[in-house]
């Protein structure tokens, strides 16, 4: 587990956060109305994690969820709100985790790092009939998100959902004509056991690929497919979140091609594609013109792992024209002949690279090689993860000053203020001990 902000800089944001949180401003409002589909929410409200049994594929589990769904209710905000959602923990099944904590991924908690929801490093986790109510503001950010558990691997067992901040003067607005629920679309790895299990077995191995929280297995039931409706001429905006626990996924449209406007919450130049790698954790818009008679699709998200096919529909959703009958699609992928490049992503607005161009020429420059030890436990440069006995943010508050006052050792790296940071993270799935499970992106946390 790695620490990605500045001690001294936690310890001085911490005090702050605590005694004037109350002080940040409502945001400005919606110019667009907020949705009221049920499974919706605003930046203000409550969620409620639950224990429920559901079979998204059609086999039935008991869960930990948001609001009792999976995925969890969409949370709708504006650029510059203020958000205030109260986590409310209902959990009661022993069989997994009763102790539980939402992290807003890709929301930079600038002051207010004590919300970012990471179970040991800013907070402890929510106690069984506890709640913790976090208060942040996104004076800056607009795009594709999504919130998680972030206590062990608690989100396979399926606490994930959709966060989205929208921009009422997105500059690229005109190349759109539908952008809400509706064009939401989470790509999931599912599994049959409950999360403790999965550790028996590294790396895990998913049951089914869930596309909206539905999909199929090989050998069960002919389970319901998520179905994203679209109505011939317009064009939308699909936010793909890859919500998975370990698998990435290929995605494809059947007969449409996509074009990438949004990555990880940063507007890009527009980029056509015809296929699009979704790895853990990662997000993107992309723009899909109707253009097609009016008929069903495939929407294809084919796993990494081996063996996989779209056979019974595995693996699968439906893009449904407006007046088309309500049937399996029939129709065939590729051929593929505008393949993702990732390199010919760029920024729709320039903000430059801080400090001196070139390998190695940062203030600070720090290389992880991550490994694999022999008990099968995850390292970074030789150390693993384990739960400090207090928050590594209470820790601070409480009088530490250095790294070798805080616990767990060898897993909290120091950094300067107001310098550049170079963060070396080699691939090492290949090598003798390396990290199995990769590719696998890293993140910055508030």
């Amino acid at each position: 587990m790695l620490i990605m902000r500045t001690l001294a800089h936690l310890l001085a944001l911490g005090l702050v956060n605590i005694y004037l949180v109350s002080a940040t401003s409502i945001g400005p409002q919606f110019r667009r109305a907020l949705s009221k589909s049920a499974n919706v929410l605003g930046p203000v409200s409550t969620v409620e994690v639950v224990n429920k049994v559901i079979a998204p594929d059609g086999f039935p589990r008991s869960t930990v969820l948001a609001g009792g769904t999976f995925p969890g209710p969409l949370i709708q905000a504006q650029k510059g709100d203020e958000f205030l959602v109260n986590v409310v923990n209902l959990l009661n099944d022993t069989s997994m985790n009763v102790t539980t904590s939402i992290h807003w991924h890709g929301i930079f908690q600038h002051q207010s790092n004590w919300a970012d929801g990471t179970a040991f490093i800013t907070q402890c986790p929510i106690q069984p009939n506890g709640s913790f109510l976090h208060k942040f503001t996104v004076p800056d950010q607009a795009g594709t998100y999504w919130y998680h558990s972030h206590l062990s691997v608690q989100y396979c067992d399926g606490l994930r959902g959709p966060l989205v901040i929208y921009d009422p003067d997105d500059p690229l607005a005109d190349m759109y004509d539908v952008d809400d629920e509706s064009t939401v679309i989470m790509l999931s790895d599912w599994y049959h056991l409950p999360s403790p299990q999965l550790y028996n077995s590294i790396p895990f191995t998913p049951d089914s690929t869930l596309i909206n929280g539905l999909g199929r297995y090989p050998g069960g039931p002919a389970s319901p497919l998520a179905v994203v409706n679209v109505t011939q001429g317009q064009r939308y905006r699909f936010r793909i979140i890859g919500a998975s626990c370990d698998a990435w996924f290929n995605f494809t449209i059947d007969g449409h091609n996509m074009t990438i406007i949004e990555a990880d919450g940063n507007e890009v130049e527009p980029v056509v594609v015809d296929s699009l790698p979704v790895y853990a954790a990662q997000r993107y818009s992309v723009v899909v013109t109707a253009d097609q008679p009016v008929g069903n699709f495939w929407i294809r998200a084919v796993s990494d792992f081996p063996n996989q096919t779209f056979a019974g529909g595995l693996n699968s959703a439906i893009l449904r024209y407006s007046g088309a009958p309500i049937e399996d699609p029939t129709t065939e992928p590729g051929p593929y002949v505008l393949p993702f490049d990732e390199s010919a992503l760029h920024p729709l607005f320039a903000s430059g690279v801080p400090g001196i161009p070139g390998v190695g020429n940062a203030d600070v420059n720090i290389n992880i090689v991550t490994g694999l030890n022999a008990e099968g436990l995850f390292t970074m440069n030789n150390y693993t993860f384990v739960n400090p006995p207090l928050p590594v943010l209470l820790q601070i508050l409480s009088g530490a000053h250095s790294a070798s006052q805080l616990l767990p050792n060898g897993s909290i790296y120091p950094l300067p203020l107001n310098k550049t940071v170079e963060l070396s993270i080699p691939a090492t799935d290949l090598a003798p001990g390396g990290a199995v499970g990769g590719p696998h992106p890293m993140h910055l946390h508030g």
